[in-house]
């Protein structure tokens, strides 16, 4: 099947046998909506103006010479809308999101494949051979391709596996997000880290709020406070809510005292409230990375009755491996585990089955402090006492561990707790 670069510059005649011009573009449609856009019309470059052919005018496309059907004077122009993509001028040396290989790599060039007498873009060419062909080295490009033909795979990538970025154009999402947010936050995030600022904003524009929460949970808070830099202050506090409390507050700690005051009044009270307290403690203690979403029963109920507690409250909690028991005037009493629960009869109380002697740490011990407990006690997270026992957080080992290894290594240890 050819690629675009063999058909670019290629002369255009009418039906007089006359050259109009040369083939400057192609034009798809349905960019934005199908697996594999189909071709609907040639730019033809004359002098210093340019027209779009309908392609149902041109004869033959897949030719030395391109002829059309009609004389010049009777083709009617065709007009682009905002749905159209331009192969060329869109997307050649553009970035695009393999979403299948998870990673940024830029267009070299596009193969068409030809369907009942129609023709659609089938593949992105991203490799070298692709390249040289571009540059008008073709037997260099197919000596290229035949030596690394064990690896060509990973130079073709099928079209309906990638979004396009378009560098100063729209971003353009053949199925807006819905690829992209299948995309684990950890994944989204490293493709965040190989765009440009502008790129990453339109990308960002293109998630739910939920993924984009998600997302950014997974880049440092420095990165966090450049990416939503541009963003409109309702959609930020939309995604502080989504955020876990720990997180956002480290968040707003990087924007200016102004915004951050201005996101905190947007946001519901409840949540508002979880991050206004996190903020009051030092960034390095254990009240200033605690999360306050954590799974709290009370000793007098029942294990089948927990089961029914976690299904209606373990999506809003961090972790769910730990379940804490509080007495009265909400003093932490006891924890066991979520094993631990399952292996209990159903009408077994809590206070029957829990475990009394609680490690905990106090709000004001550093964080690495916490760490140091939570390693000492093999713990996935520890809870955050006050100064009379009373629960305010838990604080897991991921953020503990903040201060001890890299973030970026950090990021990358399983979330058994979750």
């Amino acid at each position: 099947m050819p690629f675009i670069s063999e058909l670019i510059g290629r002369p255009v005649s009418d039906l007089d046998g006359e050259k109009v011009g040369e083939l400057k573009d192609l034009l798809a449609a349905g960019g934005a909506r199908m697996p594999h856009p189909k071709i609907i019309a040639i730019e033809v470059k004359q002098h210093r103006a340019s027209t779009l052919v309908p392609i149902v005018d041109v004869a033959v496309l897949i030719a030395p010479a391109i002829p059309l059907k009609k004389r010049w004077d009777e083709i009617m122009a065709y007009e682009s809308s905002s749905e159209d993509l331009f192969l060329v001028r869109d997307v050649l040396d553009k970035q695009i999101i393999d979403t299948n290989g998870v990673r940024v790599v830029r267009v070299n060039d596009l193969e068409l494949t030809r369907v009942s007498g129609e023709f659609f873009v089938a593949n992105v060419d991203i490799s070298g051979a692709g390249l040289l062909r571009r540059l008008g080295l073709p037997v260099f490009s197919r000596r290229l391709a035949s030596r690394l033909q064990h690896r060509a795979s990973g130079g073709i990538i099928s079209w309906d596996v990638v979004e396009l970025i378009a560098g100063d154009q729209p971003m353009r999402l053949k199925v807006p997000g819905e690829k992209i947010s299948d995309l684990h936050p950890a994944d989204l995030a490293e493709i965040l880290s190989d765009l440009t600022r502008q790129e990453s904003s339109k990308l960002l524009d293109a998630l739910d709020v939920k993924t984009l929460a998600n997302t950014l949970e997974e880049v440092e808070p420095e990165f966090q406070a450049s990416l939503i830099q541009q963003m409109p202050d309702e959609r930020v506090a939309d995604v502080l809510e989504e955020m876990s409390p720990d997180e956002a507050a480290d968040l707003l700690a990087e924007l200016p005292e102004e915004r951050s005051q201005e996101l905190l009044r947007l946001m519901e009270d409840e949540e508002a409230e979880d991050v206004i307290k996190l903020l009051a403690y030092p960034e390095d203690s254990a009240g200033g990375i605690m999360n306050t979403e954590f799974i709290a029963v009370t000793p007098e109920i029942t294990a089948e009755q927990v089961l029914a507690v976690l299904r209606r409250d373990a999506e809003e909690a961090e972790t769910v491996y730990y379940i804490y028991v509080q007495g009265a005037e909400e003093r932490l009493v006891g924890v066991f585990s979520l094993r631990e629960l399952v292996l209990t009869k159903p009408d077994t109380l809590v206070s029957d089955f829990m475990e009394t002697r609680v490690v905990t740490v106090d709000l004001e011990d550093s964080q690495e402090e916490c760490a140091q407990v939570i390693s000492k006690y093999n713990l996935l997270a520890v809870p955050v006492v006050d100064q009379i026992g009373r629960m305010q957080g838990i604080v897991t080992a991921d953020d503990a561990l903040d201060k001890i290894i890299p973030t970026a290594w950090k990021k990358r240890l399983p979330r058994m707790y979750h």
